[in-house]
């Protein structure tokens, strides 16, 4: 499965880097994501990255975050600034072999899932 990294506890207003390494996964066509999760609620999208270079943004987009993949060391990240207190979650990393378009971030649809990075923000 993917392998996600980079999680971990900041003060509210601090940034934080998520890595998943995304080589097992990268044939065309794929799509790789960012997922996050609290307890109590389903698992909901933040973005997605496609072979073709498009993005997507999940429910839980905001400004603050940004999707982007390093073909060449075959990593995916999601760049989180200016991280709030409700942007405490699990995150994870997933990976299709596919590239859809339509209900792209429903959950079903991804096939490979990584076992989650935790994010606590503390104001």
């Amino acid at each position: 499965p993917p392998v996600e990294s980079g999680g971990g506890s900041v003060q509210a207003g601090g940034s934080l880097r998520l890595s998943c390494i995304a080589s097992r996964y990268l044939f065309k066509p794929w799509c790789m994501g960012w997922f996050r999760q609290t307890p109590g609620k389903e698992r909901e999208g933040v973005a997605l990255i496609r072979s073709d270079g498009t993005t997507r943004d999940g429910e839980s987009a905001t400004d603050r975050f940004t999707i982007s993949m390093d073909k060449a060391k075959k990593i995916l990240y999601l760049q989180m600034n200016s991280l709030k207190s409700e942007d405490t979650a699990m995150y994870y990393c997933a990976a299709a072999r596919t590239h859809f378009d339509v209900d792209v971030f429903n959950v079903r649809m991804w096939p490979f899932w990584g076992q989650g990075t935790q994010v606590a923000v503390s104001v």
